[in-house]
């Protein structure tokens, strides 16, 4: 599978869930896996608008953006949710699943809906960019890892590049790109670049968020992680890049840390890619290949997928690209470790 169709078929996955029929009868309780720091967490979203912007897919507008901040609390406060209960009907209703609408706004999660922010001097910070087509909810378990263990996280979602992502007003954003013929993702990877700076900027003049402007890193899933070492390079603010499973569409030059984490669907669609750009990366980097894993490892999809009972259902080259053959929890722990592991070197000071 070349890169240009493997990036079509992961902008139309979101949860595993490609019109597989799970029984709305058997009412699954969904839920993520522990965070496993020593950290309560909370979560607020914040609506963001770029009015010095126009938005690449509808230039009539101005660029908008739902950012999802996981960050160290005080513990109080009801539950926070996976996505919102519109978010969670129109997935199910447009994968015609045998689910009830609310299934996915009850997963559950552990941070805790606007609690207060633990007090600080001054914490890391570490953007998460989603993959194409998927929305920020599907990187809540390394977010809340990371925020267990003394970061500010945040998540963001780039407008008309997620599908079912719900923005003030109760209005659900289209995937634009996703239905494009040709391949729209290189240039949409270009539009997130000024998104993560607009975002940092936003974040650092916000005097709720505790962060230390000299300990800044990101990490992205595929077109995510795409994003991630295009904004490195044009950004030095950011120190230091996890790139899960995502091509470089353009050169990039980047004098920092940064790791490439791949499934062997990646290592063969993308692999060209990094290994024409590793002359170019003259910081610390890492390639790392983790066997029997797939594309979506590591995000929530896996878990998901597993707790619903639909391995068994999925077509095969769906399963073995996006999931592959390993336990989706020993898969989602290995990012989760080796994002805090990473982080905690090259941000904190840690061996």
């Amino acid at each position: 599978m070349n890169a240009r169709r493997l990036m079509v078929v992961v902008s139309v996955v979101l949860a595993g869930l490609l019109g597989v029929s799970a029984s709305a009868s058997a009412s699954p309780a969904l839920s993520l896996p522990e965070p496993g720091g020593p950290l309560p967490i909370g979560r607020q979203v914040v609506h963001l608008v770029d009015t010095g912007r126009a938005d690449p897919w509808q230039p009539s507008q101005r660029r908008e953006l739902m950012v999802s901040m996981w960050y160290p609390a005080v513990p109080v406060g009801k539950p926070s949710t996976w996505v919102t209960p519109a978010e969670s009907a129109a997935s199910v209703a447009g994968r015609h699943l045998d689910l009830p609408p609310d299934t996915f706004s009850r997963v559950r999660v552990h941070a805790r809906e606007n609690a207060p922010v633990l007090p600080s001097p001054g914490r890391p910070l570490v953007l998460l960019s989603p993959g194409a087509g998927n929305s920020r909810s599907t990187l809540t378990s390394l977010a809340e890892r990371l925020a267990s263990k003394g970061y500010v996280v945040a998540g963001i979602d780039h407008a008309y590049e997620s599908s079912e992502v719900e923005f003030p007003g109760g209005r659900l954003l289209p995937c634009i790109p996703c239905g494009q013929s040709g391949d729209p993702w290189p240039g949409a990877v270009a539009g997130r670049v000024p998104d993560v700076s607009f975002v940092l900027d936003t974040l650092l003049r916000d005097r709720r968020w505790p962060i230390d402007p000299a300990r800044i890193g990101m990490a992205g899933h595929s077109a995510g992680g795409s994003a991630t070492a295009a904004a490195m390079t044009s950004d030095r603010r950011i120190r230091a890049g996890v790139n899960i499973d995502g091509p470089l569409f353009a050169p990039v030059s980047i004098d920092r840390p940064l790791a490439v984490l791949a499934s062997p669907l990646g290592k063969g669609a993308y692999g060209a890619s990094w290994t024409e750009n590793w002359p170019r990366l003259t910081g610390w980097k890492q390639r790392l290949l983790l066997e029997d894993s797939g594309h979506s490892t590591g995000t929530d999809e896996g878990i998901l997928v597993d707790q619903l009972g639909l391995r068994g259902s999925l077509p095969p080259d769906l399963l073995r690209n996006q999931y592959g053959s390993i336990d989706s929890s020993v898969g989602l722990d290995f990012y989760r470790d080796y994002l805090t592991n990473f982080f905690d070197g090259f941000l904190k000071g840690a061996r």
